[in-house]
């Protein structure tokens, strides 16, 4: 046990190295997201995460959004943990028959004007799952979706690209109900 500690200790941690500060494009996207959401909103987004049934490669790249690199609160956007307090439902996986009535009973709590954003290939259409006896389908079987973001999954740039669209898209023809 004391050889397995002080060899860790002496090891450097197995990690990615973080990406280049200096990257523009992603500058670029940070500035019009801030943009967008200070002008559409003047206040904070609020997401209310939901994972109807999915692998959790959607919810890793969501999740990192909050971290130092992406930052999302800096943009004024935020998760939360009621749907009551939410104005974007953020869905991944497909929907499985165990949580139709969950993902149903979450819009309806959701206060209006609401938004939904369907994360990933297989809350399009059920991606890989799609045919199975336990899956019901794509999340617009369920709810009505305004936004489809693709991937398997999603990068948190896509990701934060989708959330400018859908900023974007509200400051054109409002809001969605």
């Amino acid at each position: 046990m004391r050889k397995l500690l002080f060899g860790n200790l002496m090891r450097l941690p197995l990690t990615e190295p973080a990406p280049l500060p200096s990257d523009a494009a992603m500058e670029e996207l940070a500035n019009a997201v801030d943009t967008a959401s200070r002008r559409r909103l003047g206040r904070s987004l609020s997401i209310r995460a939901v994972d109807a049934g999915s692998c959790n490669g959607c919810e890793l790249e969501m999740q990192a959004l909050n971290n130092p690199f992406y930052d999302i609160e800096r943009f004024g956007i935020r998760f939360v943990a009621s749907p009551r307090h939410a104005d974007v439902l953020l869905v991944t996986g497909p929907v499985t028959k165990n949580m139709r009535e969950a993902l149903e009973r979450t819009y309806n709590a959701t206060p209006a004007p609401k938004w939904v954003v369907a994360l990933g290939g297989c809350a399009r259409d059920g991606g890989c799952f799609a045919g199975s006896y336990a899956v019901v389908g794509g999340v617009s079987k369920v709810v009505p979706v305004d936004l489809h973001i693709p991937g398997c999954p999603p990068s948190p740039t896509d990701i934060l690209r989708g959330l400018l669209a859908l900023l974007e898209r509200a400051s054109m023809g409002g809001r969605a109900s």
